[in-house]
């Protein structure tokens, strides 16, 4: 699915009409478009700091997250490489620990494009070689890098000489790319896995413990899995973690859901099993409340979209779209979050998930359907979240614009009496993007 990137600045606005008359404007995979184009710009990869790389299916944003804010509470500056965007370009590549700044994007993409003839290069692959020329000529401690798709083939792949390669939660998702069992995304995930870097995981079911030990041994490394070489859980509301340096106690993460308690600790699991950044305890201890990763269980403020609702009322947003997404973020809506409510939903989803896997774990929690395009991408008809309305037997309505939806509720609200609705917007990161910006909410 392409990704439809513009900017209110004309130079990189420039730039990225260059790079969609020169991309194939598709999601294409394969290391050998992205070597060539940073061999033309002098192998920018190979000079930069040392670098934590993160793949999944969930939460590797969030790991990505973890790490940075561990590492700059330990004092030190950090590169940081996410995708895809919410609502500016510029949110994909941080520069010792700031946003790249629009000058610096449009000519770190002036540069890529200006050899980037003839490579049929994709819209990521540039953004990819931008992003390694950027870190490359900026100095800073430690480079995050965050996989864009599957891993084996993606273009973050092109690295050689990561610290530590992490691997977040595993579910089904981009079938056509990554194939259609657990164990072939598994696979494909675990290609990140690199000669003498640590490959550090989160905890799988047991079909899936060949595939992980196989990567490494191929890759000639050690495989470092929870519940064998690191474990945390939650106690008395303190996230306890566990290694063979020792035990770590930590305030739960200021991240909404009990999964992201799995996030943080799988980014002290790869901070602790590397030593070229080295981080006093106290800085990890920091991380879990300094760790901001907006469109994930995000508290929305009564901005500008959300003001026609009534002031008790409480808005989240999450941009998951699949199975594993749909039951972390369905259980975080306990019976006394919603103080015996149920949701209003808000929903669009692009044409290539699967809605009744992202939906089931949220049969019973919700009052009411309201369903969005996603602006300029395939997505699902109303029709589709109409069939599983009458199935839960509720109502289900369809909105042009994310507005019209938020005045439906609120004029609800004004009907019913209930002065405090709950809300949930979610099933797309796109559809997240142009929420938070409606709402006068950009990520920093």
């Amino acid at each position: 699915m392409a990704d439809h990137a513009v900017s209110d600045d004309p130079q990189v606005q420039a730039q990225l009409d260059r790079l969609w008359s020169l991309s194939p404007g598709a999601d294409i995979l394969g290391l050998e478009r992205i070597t060539q184009l940073l061999q033309r710009l002098g192998d920018p990869h190979l000079a930069l700091p040392p670098i934590f790389h993160v793949a999944g299916t969930n939460g590797k944003g969030s790991t990505c997250a973890f790490l940075r804010a561990a590492m700059e509470a330990g004092g030190k500056s950090v590169h940081v490489f996410t995708s895809p965007h919410l609502v500016r370009f510029n949110e994909r590549i941080r520069v010792a620990g700031q946003l790249i700044v629009d000058a610096q994007l449009a000519h770190y993409l002036d540069r890529v494009l200006n050899v980037a003839e003839g490579i049929s290069a994709s819209f990521f692959e540039v953004t990819t070689a931008a992003a390694f020329l950027a870190f490359a000529e900026h100095d800073a401690d430690a480079c995050i890098i965050e996989v864009g798709l599957g891993g084996r083939l993606d273009a973050t792949n092109v690295i050689v000489d990561p610290v530590v390669c992490g691997i977040a939660q595993l579910g089904i998702d981009h079938q056509a790319f990554l194939g259609d069992t657990l164990a072939q995304i598994a696979a494909e995930k675990a290609g990140i896995a690199k000669h003498g870097a640590p490959l550090v995981t989160q905890g799988y079911p047991e079909s899936l413990l060949p595939v992980m030990m196989d990567a490494a041994d191929k890759a000639g490394t050690r495989w470092v899995g929870q519940g064998d070489g690191w474990d945390a859980a939650t106690y008395r509301d303190r996230l306890h973690y566990r290694d063979e340096l020792g035990r770590l106690e930590t305030p739960l993460p200021r991240l909404a859901g009990a999964h992201q308690v799995q996030n943080a600790a799988l980014a002290f699991a790869m901070l602790r099993h590397q030593q070229a950044v080295p981080l006093p305890e106290a800085a990890l201890k920091a991380a879990p409340l300094w760790a901001h990763w907006p469109a994930r269980l995000q508290r929305l403020d009564h901005g500008p979209l959300l003001a026609p609702l009534p002031k008790g009322a409480t808005a989240w947003l999450d941009g998951g779209h699949n199975a594993g997404a749909g039951e972390a973020i369905a259980a975080y809506f306990t019976p006394e979050r919603l103080e015996g409510q149920k949701l209003h939903l808000i929903i669009g989803m692009l044409a290539n998930k699967e809605v009744d896997a992202f939906l089931a774990p949220f049969a019973g929690r919700v009052a009411h359907i309201h369903v969005l395009p996603v602006p300029g991408h395939d997505h699902h008809p109303p029709a589709r979240f109409a069939a599983i309305a009458d199935k839960w037997g509720i109502g289900c309505t369809a909105h042009d614009r994310p507005d019209a939806a938020i005045r439906a509720i609120a004029t609800d609200a004004v009907a019913t009496g209930d002065g405090a609705p709950k809300l949930l917007i979610g099933g797309s990161l796109y559809l997240a993007g142009e929420i938070l910006r409606l709402n006068e909410q950009l990520p920093d």
